[in-house]
């Protein structure tokens, strides 16, 4: 019996109603609100889109998006596989990779909020309740206000971050590492190839593929990062980033124009992100 050609849209066309009332609809509409004022009444053309692009306080923002992307992004690959290259041949693996995992368990606010007590700051003389300002006057140091010089606030916050996401590396990486062949290592050895050309000459070409995906993951990811700006210093002390900003225009301030302009601006920087993966994912399933 042949199959109707409308059957596969019957499965499908459930899925692509919802996809379209919740994703295609809201963004085809903020692209239409960027375009209004503040009340998303009054037709300003593009001045959200120039107020986005001259205003300080946005500039400020792309700057520390940009050091967000290129530090985070840096260090949360580059730690989870040094990690994995380095626990996969040891007997405790597990246990080290559960700690190193453990705090992806914990929401961005909560792990802020933890933060927070970590980086709290008194003046000299008075009894610190964080942690980091209580181990430096231990050692004759002076507490540091870690939340307030600019813009070693912004390096304090994206360390929340590479604490968090570290492990998520580290668990797809180490999941890449198990699936190369043992022959290929065992046999380079066999070679006269130590460690470290080892790991540079088959580890490393082998799990770029996935390397690649987890570093346009982690630029997804930082691109549009909140939670732990708004929680731990609100943008205060030139620590603003966009989708912060986004944020306080949509909803505090009440002005729609503005926000829906930011977001599409935040849209536009994903996409490429989202088309690179797309097109190795299609690779991928090419060459299978």
């Amino acid at each position: 019996m042949r199959t109707k050609w409308y059957h596969p849209w019957l499965y499908i066309g459930p899925a692509l109603i919802l996809l379209g009332f919740f994703l295609v609809y809201p963004s085809i509409e903020t692209f239409i609100i960027s375009f209004y004022g503040p009340n998303s009444q009054q037709f300003v053309g593009f001045a959200n889109y120039i107020y986005a692009f001259t205003d300080s306080s946005m500039l400020t923002a792309f700057r520390n998006n940009a050091i967000w992307l290129v530090v985070f992004t840096m260090f949360t690959v580059s730690f989870g596989l040094i990690i994995a290259v380095l626990v996969d041949r040891v007997r405790y693996e597990k246990i080290a990779k559960s700690f190193i995992f453990l705090p992806m368990a914990i929401s961005m606010v909560g792990a802020s909020v933890i933060w927070k007590f970590m980086y709290a700051f008194k003046p000299a003389g008075a009894p610190q309740v964080g942690l980091l300002n209580e181990m430096l006057t231990v050692f004759g140091g002076k507490p540091v206000a870690w939340l307030i010089r600019s813009p070693w606030n912004t390096l304090a916050l994206i360390a929340i971050g590479v604490w968090m996401w570290t492990g998520f590396c580290m668990v797809i990486l180490s999941a890449a590492l198990k699936n190369i062949p043992k022959q290929l290592t065992e046999a380079a050895r066999i070679d006269g190839a130590n460690e470290w050309q080892v790991f540079l000459r088959i580890t490393l070409p082998l799990l770029w593929p996935t390397v690649a995906v987890v570093t346009t993951t982690m630029i997804v990811f930082v691109l549009k990062i909140f939670d732990i700006v708004y929680v731990m210093t609100n943008g205060n002390f030139s620590t603003d980033v966009i989708a912060n900003i986004m944020y306080k225009q949509a909803f505090l301030f009440g002005n729609y124009g503005r926000g829906s302009a930011i977001s599409v601006i935040l849209l536009i920087l994903i996409i490429p992100m989202m088309w690179i993966n797309i097109r190795r994912f299609r690779g991928q399933m090419e060459t299978r």
